[in-house]
């Protein structure tokens, strides 16, 4: 099967372009959505780490022009003159408050703008074209993708910015206890990587076969209950299980805990959203970094999953629960931001992979102990700033997805990676160990 024809399926052409400009409507609606605040909250850096939110709003628009209206649609430039200020790499995040941004209003119609042209594109292009950034409508695939990816880190801007009452909550289903927390996986081959999931990125491919070792992962993330007895028993204060760059960084900044909490007596609190609550226990620990996470491992007699590890337990599927689309509300993981949080441990029991590991789809990113690299005979496309340049030992892979990720944006073979310092992310782990 071509990669066409796992995007088509049944409906052709005319459906494919049905579906994109639904897709194309929804990300709109989600990213206008976390804006809607007063141009104060919009223009203003609430992190070093972050843009301000109306650097993000006005981004996606020009990545748009850049690629569907340009390079696919041959159209002049609409605003070449701020093409600059929304180069990811021309300016870091910590200096975008002083470049001259389009303010809030402007923002929202210049986007609106770039999308009526990008809709007038979508319904002359041929999708069965022999281009790469046309066949199967990857162009399209690749802009709401990364409006999705922007619309995520809106949402750790807004957890940065502790306003109350701007981000939605929503309901999830209870947890279920497991029968056992740690699941084997045999030795053998597996395929990893992809050739046929029509919108990947480059970095995904090509598939490729590798051999791995027997090892054992566990069944589920790791909980605030399970991770609060590490900080209870010293974990923070005992270099023993932290890496050396690890500790001189835990040491250097005070962190004590995962980012938003806080002791008050017996008890710890988090601030989620502008919300102070008590850390619930049955959660996957988020917003912690990859040392951290390496830290706990090590602490529990175990070790972060390489990323093969963790793709090998998914079944070598699209989905661990096989090829159906997990939809906004599915019944297989926590995507969407159905809710504002991770879901209780066991919530989704039919999100379960072949072998039976559980939630490796939404609710927290899951970091692994792989740094950030091509695979082999990977081929850079369509531009080198989207993965190639950031290859090598500087970031760790995160995989799986977040309550916060769009199903559109996550499947097994997607690689995300980041700074192992960072825990603004919507960040947690699982842990693995070898067969003794």
């Amino acid at each position: 099967m071509t990669d066409l024809d796992a995007v088509l399926g049944n409906a052709g052409p005319t459906g494919l372009k049905e579906r994109i400009a639904a897709e194309l409507a929804a990300v709109r609606e989600r990213s206008l959505a976390y804006t809607d605040a007063d141009d104060d909250m919009l223009v203003r850096q609430h992190s070093p780490l972050m843009s301000p939110l109306v650097w993000d709003l006005a981004h996606v628009g020009n990545y748009e022009e850049l690629w569907v209206l340009r390079e696919v649609g041959g159209i002049e430039p609409l605003r070449p003159e701020i093409d600059h200020l929304y180069d990811a790499f021309k300016h870091p995040r910590k200096d975008r408050p002083s470049l001259p941004l389009l303010g809030p209003a402007e923002a929202r119609k210049y986007i609106s703008g770039v999308r009526g042209r990008v809709l007038d594109v979508l319904d002359q292009v041929d999708l069965a074209a022999p281009d790469p950034l046309r066949s199967g409508g990857y162009v399209f695939g690749l802009v709401l993708q990364h409006e999705h990816q922007h619309d995520e880190t809106m949402l750790a801007t807004l957890q940065l910015s502790r306003r109350p009452g701007l981000v939605r909550d929503g309901e999830l289903p209870p947890g279920r206890p497991a029968a056992e927390p740690e699941v084997h996986i045999p030795a053998g081959v597996f395929t990893m990587g992809t050739d046929t999931v029509a919108w990947a990125y480059d970095n995904e491919r090509p598939a490729h076969r590798i051999y791995l070792p027997g090892y054992w992962i566990d069944r589920r993330p790791v909980t605030n209950a399970a991770y609060l007895e590490f900080v209870e028993d010293g974990g923070y204060r005992d270099p023993r299980w932290w890496l050396p760059q690890g500790w001189e960084w835990a040491e250097r900044n005070g962190v004590e805990a995962p980012l938003y909490w806080t002791r008050d007596g017996d008890t710890w609190w988090r601030v989620r959203f502008g919300r102070e609550e008590p850390v619930p226990p049955d959660e996957p620990v988020q917003h912690v970094s990859w040392y951290e996470a390496d830290a706990y491992a090590r602490w529990a007699g175990k070790r972060l999953p390489t990323e093969a590890e963790w793709e090998k337990a998914c079944g070598g599927r699209t989905y661990p629960w096989g090829e159906a689309d997990p939809g906004h509300l599915g019944r297989w993981a926590n995507l969407g931001h159905r809710a504002a949080r991770p879901s209780p441990a066991g919530a989704f029991p039919d999100g379960a992979s072949p072998y039976g590991v559980e939630q490796l789809i939404g609710d927290v990113w899951e970091w692994t102990d792989s740094w950030f690299q091509p695979y082999p005979g990977y081929r850079c496309f369509p531009y080198e700033e989207y993965s190639k340049v950031f290859f090598g030992e500087t970031y760790r892979v995160l995989r799986g997805g977040s309550w916060a990720t769009h199903p559109s944006a996550v499947r097994t073979t997607f690689r995300n990676w980041d700074y192992p310092i960072r825990r603004q992310i919507f960040a947690g782990f699982r842990c693995a160990r070898s067969e003794e």
